[in-house]
Parts: structure tokens; C-alpha cells; sequence
């Protein structure tokens, strides 16, 4: 795949924050990238629950769980917990740990629902939303 044709694979949130976390930290794409996983997981996850329960990404979150964990029928808390493990086995570290304080979240909010990447999140965040995984990630 040529890097002009990753936006067109509707990255979602976990790129929709790296985008401006980017220009404003002095951390690799990768760590940004792995510090909101988790946080963006479990948005998305509450989010898909209590407002579109019959979106096909809650069918994708369930595959997922079944690959990571080896597990027919394995819940989509499953894949999350999972994810949650490995990021603490690799000792991922927060944004926080990245130069991002707490006072840049509503700025970070503002520029993330702008990027182009969030328009590929299964379901729109709402600021409240966003803000919760950019502190989750700190």
C-alpha cells in the first residue's frame, strides 16, 4: 500500500488523534499510535453498545477477539482485555509520558474532530467521548 492511499481505509480515532498529536508531541507515530488503543477500544465499544448495537463493527470487534485470543466465541471485552495485556507486556507509555498535559486535551479535541482519519471510526465520538480517550491515554 502506498502511503497516499492510507486515508482512504477510514483509519478512525486511534489515527484521527495521531494526526495532531504528531505536530505537537516529540514521540514516534507508532507509541502515539499504541498509548490510544485501549482508550479508543473502549470508547468505541460503549459507544457502538448504547447507540448502535447492530453496527457491523460490533461484529468486527467479536472476530477480532476470537483472532487475539484464540477463543471461539470469545466476547469483544475479550479482545479488549487482550489488547489492554499487551500493551501493559510491551509497557506502552501514555501520552502523557510524551509531553501531552491535561490542559491540551480540549485543544487536541478540536484538532482530532477535524482530521480526516476520524471520519473512519466505526461511530462518531462526541467531545465528551474524546476527550475521555485522550485523558485515558495520558
Amino acid at each position: 500500500m502506498r502511503r497516499s492511499e492510507l486515508g482512504q481505509w477510514g483509519l478512525g480515532a486511534v489515527h484521527g488523534f495521531a494526526a495532531p498529536l504528531g505536530g505537537m508531541l516529540h514521540a514516534p507515530h507508532g507509541a502515539i499510535c499504541a498509548a490510544l488503543l485501549v482508550p479508543v477500544m473502549e470508547a468505541n465499544l460503549r459507544a457502538l453498545a448504547g447507540r448502535e448495537p447492530e453496527h457491523p463493527a460490533r461484529a468486527r470487534y467479536l472476530e477480532i477477539a476470537e483472532i487475539v485470543t484464540g477463543r471461539h466465541g470469545a466476547a469483544a471485552e475479550d479482545g479488549l482485555a487482550w489488547v489492554r495485556d499487551l500493551c501493559q507486556a510491551l509497557d506502552v507509555r501514555g501520552l502523557g509520558q510524551h509531553g501531552l498535559s491535561a490542559g491540551e486535551i480540549p485543544a487536541l479535541v478540536a484538532k482530532a474532530k477535524a482530521a480526516s482519519s476520524m471520519r473512519g471510526n466505526p461511530v462518531q465520538l462526541s467531545d465528551e467521548e474524546l476527550g475521555d480517550v485522550a485523558t485515558r491515554a495520558l
